[in-house]
């Protein structure tokens, strides 16, 4: 009997010695990556074409009017607002409106669509001494990762014989980075 125990003990000693020895430990990495590309929104709103620059509203008045001033609000009534990604260069190039040239007074003009025409300029400065041309670009600082006020004002002029309508423009931007 003593012999069937060691031979049992032996046999469960050798499993065990045999199951030790088959452990093993293994080791190894996960990679992980993310590629983030350059981007800029515009008023909160990101994309790459039919952004909303937002609105120059010259108001109500009377059509004898001698001159109107606005400035470009973008969302939430606040300045036009550009937030790019930090380390960028940001550049809004104020490009041509629909009815350029179309009177005299101002290189743009409202239209009402029945040939009438309010002659109107754009600036960076509320006092209107710094006209933002056709293709005239706004340079921004370097972008920190923090969202940047352009600041763009209008002037519109009156002109006799102008009648009672609605004169909208509609102006192309283009945003660089």
């Amino acid at each position: 009997m003593h012999m069937l125990v060691s031979r049992i003990v032996l046999s469960l000693f050798g499993t065990a010695m045999f199951s030790v020895a088959q452990a093993a430990t293994v080791t190894g990495q996960i990679t992980s990556s993310l590629i983030l590309t350059s981007s800029c929104q515009v008023n909160g709103a990101g994309g790459s074409s039919g952004l909303n620059f937002g609105a120059l509203n010259f108001g109500t008045t009377d059509s004898l009017f001698t001159q109107a001033t606005a400035q470009v609000l973008g969302g939430g009534g606040g300045a036009l607002s550009i937030l790019c990604s930090s380390g960028t260069s940001p550049v809004v190039t104020v490009r041509a409106g629909a009815h350029d040239g179309q009177s005299a007074g101002g290189t743009r003009a409202l239209a009402d669509g029945s040939g009438n025409f309010v002659p109107y300029d754009l600036y960076t400065d509320s006092g209107h001494t710094q006209l933002l041309a056709i293709d005239d670009a706004i340079n921004l600082a370097t972008s920190t990762g923090v969202a940047q006020t352009v600041n763009i004002y209008g002037k519109a002029l009156g002109k006799a014989g102008l009648p009672a309508g609605t004169y909208t423009d509609t102006v192309a931007v283009e945003l660089t980075f």
